[in-house]
């Protein structure tokens, strides 16, 4: 469906991004986790695979209007319960042999055998695909808890290993969660959870959103003290709609302070307004967290790029070398 909805939008257009391009004219493939060692400030975006042409469409629009940003990577998830998992491959493979920017693709443990998940590991390595990020997943819509698929796996622990046992070529990131994860007790068990990831071959972290500093600071602390020293990136969803929002946060037990949660109700009918509030929190964000020594900032885009453009500019006034 994706090779005939809105046609190869950036074919043919000066390659600007991180990725390079080798003598057969076809684009090699970065590892992730050293990129994260560079230090230039870097950035990278979020996208989801859109539900029709249209949406097509928009997703590549919006790459175009962030690639002069020189994105270190983008990411592509999955739909929820993994429904979308066809077109994030042939999305990962299409952003990363029509623009030349590195792509990260989603992999999760939600209905799918061993044998699909290692069928879809395939499917990247002929793509050239290095970097997959490893999550267990959500519950598919109307399923309140995680099920095991039948010859699937548990957690995304057991994923991470089954990764790299099978492509140990291919770079592995996994999700952190600065408030721990809504289904973990407490923090020490959370951390349990996520350096037995790391120890079974995850190379980098990327954090679920939030929106106060500290909890990303305190978290690589505990992370620090725990023996993982992986690169940490926080991931950042600038606000710009009020009850999304409050559905998002629900879902992935993140808080928003009260202050800025006052804000942008006072103003929730009024798009423009909760998008000025948003970018604003998030650039201050940005800026406190390369201050503290953040390896990169990984944005959320929901598929358009005005906030994240307006993100980018303003942390570029501010010195920050994003083009």
């Amino acid at each position: 469906m994706l090779a005939a909805a809105g046609g190869s939008l950036l074919l043919g257009w000066p390659l600007v991004g991180i990725g390079r391009r080798n003598h057969s004219n076809t684009v090699d493939a970065m590892n992730i986790a050293e990129v994260l060692t560079q230090a230039a400030p870097r950035f990278s975006f979020e996208f989801f695979p859109p539900k029709d042409e249209a949406g097509v469409s928009q997703l590549f629009q919006t790459v175009s209007e962030l690639r002069p940003y020189r994105p270190a990577y983008v990411s592509v998830t999955y739909g929820a319960g993994g429904s979308t998992r066809r077109l994030t491959v042939e999305l990962v493979q299409r952003i990363k042999a029509e623009t030349g920017i590195e792509t990260m693709a989603h992999l999760t443990c939600v209905g799918a055998t061993r044998d699909e998940i290692a069928s879809v590991l395939d499917q990247f390595a002929l793509a050239g695909i290095e970097n997959v990020l490893a999550l267990r997943g959500d519950p598919p819509r109307g399923q309140k808890e995680f099920e095991v698929t039948p010859g699937g796996f548990a957690h995304g622990g057991e994923l991470v290993a089954f990764v790299r046992e099978r492509h140990p070529q291919l770079c592995i990131g996994v999700a952190g969660y600065p408030e721990k994860h809504p289904e973990t007790a407490d923090f020490s068990t959370d951390l349990r959870h996520l350096k037995a990831k790391v120890d079974a071959g995850a190379r980098f972290i990327v954090t679920q959103l939030f929106f106060d500093d500290r909890d990303y600071f305190a978290f690589r602390e505990r992370a620090r003290v725990a023996g993982i020293s992986v690169p940490i990136v926080p991931g950042l969803m600038p606000i710009t709609n009020v009850s999304q929002l409050k559905r998002f946060t629900a879902l992935c037990g993140a808080h928003v302070p009260a202050r800025l949660l006052a804000r942008v109700e006072a103003v929730q009918d009024n798009a423009d307004s909760v998008r000025t509030i948003g970018v604003a929190h998030a650039v201050e964000q940005a800026t406190q967290l390369l201050e503290g020594n953040a390896p990169a900032i990984h944005l959320y885009t929901l598929n358009r790029s005005t906030a994240s453009l307006e993100i980018l500019t303003a942390l570029r006034a501010r010195g920050y070398g994003v083009a």
